[in-house]
């Protein structure tokens, strides 16, 4: 057992049951109270699920209520797989992460940088965020019903690159971006032959038995576990429609997967299912590679990312590695204590319509969020005891 001794344990109001019990009660209310329309969540370990709950609807028109077979959009979780990808070639010798990505991209070239040459710019740099890249794909447009909801081919990416500018000297500081992790799944494709999903689902998805794991749109078969999403507008919910298409950007954010598929990849993780990579290639990707501001934090912890996964570390020792994934109406997370052999996991299928991209998440979802995390840190403590 994990000896977390004088660990930080944030204001959490005292209830009645146990830690687990409170914090899948403080989950079920927060999804009633914020007007979420369905969300599911699973505390898994390196042997299996420990504990599972289930609030709302997977479906409101269709009445489907949300089930472990539930089908949720992972958003920006699916730049972990694509980080995963990116270090399996690299263990096979196909790469370095001191690579230029001009190595594998060239027509970065074409990108202004004002700080020097874009060979500067590293594998390493794009997966840790720091290459100066901007956040979001798209910089103009997005407001008008024509506008794609994602770039649908490379060569828009491409069509914008002499409009596109490093930010910041490369390696300096942090600065989310998602176009960085469109380069590195570019990246994927050139080297191995294979489109970035058909490398996915061979190399990382059926490996683990995600055999109800998919990108982009959805596949006839699973179309009655497929989660519709929501925006909540003025206390009113609007559904978004079962699919949409990630485009270009899928490396980026086009994962779709039930939770019980998720729980095998928390598994491998955790060091108890699965082989994608070595155990000691995925703690070279959760070493701190460049510190992350947190707003409003304010209890001590330090955040930082690593190589695709950013890491949270608490007073007393405690550090969490996960992501967070935002995307049209969903709203993701997950957090592990490789050292408890522990994680969390969640998705929700409302929230506040939102043009921000990069992980930030809504006060409504930023609250449950925060609250959900709180309380597994205070369950991690009661077990160690």
């Amino acid at each position: 057992m994990l000896a977390l001794g004088g660990a930080w344990l944030p204001p959490v109001a005292a209830q009645s049951g146990s830690p687990r019990e409170e914090l899948k009660r403080f989950f079920t209310l927060s999804v009633a109270e914020e007007g979420i329309v369905g969300a599911g969540m699973y505390l898994v370990a390196r042997t299996g699920v420990i504990d599972s709950v289930f609030a709302g609807l997977a479906d409101r028109d269709q009445g489907r209520p949300v089930t472990g077979a539930t089908i949720w959009h992972w958003a920006s979780i699916t730049k972990t797989f694509t980080a995963i990808g990116v270090m399996q070639l690299r263990d096979r010798g196909l790469l370095s992460l001191a690579d230029p990505i001009v190595k594998f991209v060239p027509e970065l070239r074409a990108v202004h940088n004002r700080y020097g040459s874009m060979e500067a710019i590293t594998l390493r740099q794009l997966l840790s965020h720091s290459s100066g890249f901007r956040s979001p794909t798209w910089p103009w447009g997005g407001d008008q019903a024509w506008h794609p909801f994602e770039p649908t081919e490379w060569s828009q990416v491409v069509a914008m690159l002499p409009y596109t500018e490093i930010l910041f000297p490369p390696g300096s500081r942090y600065q989310y971006s998602n176009p960085g992790v469109i380069f590195l799944g570019e990246t994927i494709r050139r080297l191995t032959g294979d489109e970035y999903e058909v490398y996915a689902d061979k190399n990382l998805l059926d490996p683990l038995g995600m055999y109800s794991s998919y990108y982009d749109v959805t596949p006839y078969h699973l179309r009655a576990q497929r989660a519709n999403n929501y925006y909540l507008i003025d206390g009113k919910t609007q559904a978004n429609g079962i699919d949409f298409d990630t485009g270009i950007t899928t490396s980026n954010g086009g994962l779709n997967a039930p939770l019980a598929d998720m729980a095998k990849y928390l598994r491998f993780l955790l060091g108890g299912q699965g082989g994608l990579v070595r155990r000691s290639t995925l703690e070279e990707m959760w070493r701190p590679v460049i510190p992350v501001g947190q707003p409003g934090a304010g209890n001590g912890e330090r955040a930082s990312v690593g190589l695709g996964f950013f890491i949270t570390e608490y007073p007393g020792g405690v550090r969490l590695i996960g992501h967070t994934g935002s995307q049209a109406g969903f709203r993701s997370f997950f957090w592990l204590h490789p050292e408890s052999g522990t994680g969390i996991i969640a998705n929700f299928n409302t929230s506040p319509p939102s043009e921000d991209a990069g992980p930030e998440v809504k006060p409504g979802i930023q609250r449950i969020f925060s609250g959900l995390v709180q309380r597994y840190v205070i369950w991690l403590q009661s077990e160690a005891r």
